[in-house]
């Protein structure tokens, strides 16, 4: 297995009048390639933070991010952007598609930033959009669609430049228990036949019971790491 994300000794702080906050307390951290992790804590315990440092959207206080070996913290805020585009993809509770796009068009984006030609992104958001059960919704805007269809596009939109992981925030936020079991059976499917590394920041027990790692954050620290061999 070879390592994606690594945190060495991982600090973000803030200053809140004369206090200073730690949001993220020295965090150590390596997940491995295929891993279905889930970090969870209560709200304030800093695991957003850590999802946004493991994905370049904040930079650390101190320590240090590797993602695919590269040390994240010193590229420059340009340099950031195009490594995120390339190694990083990204899902949000608030879905984040752009409106006047159809589910296709969302999800060829990316790879229209990348410079793909356009039959390859044609071929390749077409395919996805199929493996996430969309694939006679491909000319349908976000506004013709459901909140767990919206969200099924914004996956399909986060595998199409083949990252190294997928970080997902909150990604159940604001869909029915239908919805997301429909969501968390694609993404199981695809960690397990294509190998795709997901990692969540989640309240949401119904991720945390899918989960094959669960690691609980709380006051900026890891307060537990477990991995199940029975999910």
């Amino acid at each position: 297995m070879s390592t994606v994300i690594e945190t060495r000794n991982l600090e973000r702080t803030y200053q809140d009048g004369d206090n200073i906050i730690k949001a993220v307390d020295g965090i150590n951290l390596k997940v491995e390639k295929g891993e279905f992790t889930a970090i969870v804590g209560p709200s304030g315990s800093g695991k957003t933070t850590l999802l946004n440092l493991i994905g370049g959207l904040d930079k650390p206080t101190s320590g240090e991010v590797y993602v695919d070996g590269q040390e994240i913290g010193k590229l420059s805020d340009n340099e950031m952007i195009n490594f995120r585009m390339q190694h990083i993809g990204f899902v949000f509770q608030a879905y984040n598609l752009i409106p006047v796009l159809t589910a296709k068009e969302n999800v060829e984006f990316i790879m229209l930033l990348q410079k793909w030609e356009k039959a390859k992104r044609e071929e390749r958001s077409a395919q996805l959009l199929k493996e996430v059960g969309l694939g006679d919704r491909l000319d349908k805007k976000p506004g013709e669609l459901s909140g767990g269809q919206q969200q099924r596009v914004a996956v399909a939109r986060a595998l199409a430049s083949r990252p190294a992981f997928v970080l997902a925030d909150e990604p159940t936020a604001n869909l029915d228990s239908h919805s997301t079991a429909n969501l968390l059976d694609i993404m199981a499917r695809l960690n397990k036949e294509e190998n795709i590394t997901f990692v969540f920041a989640t309240h949401d027990q119904r991720v945390i019971d899918r989960a094959r790692r669960v690691i609980t954050v709380e006051d900026g620290k890891i307060k537990s790491d477990i991995t199940s061999t029975s999910v």
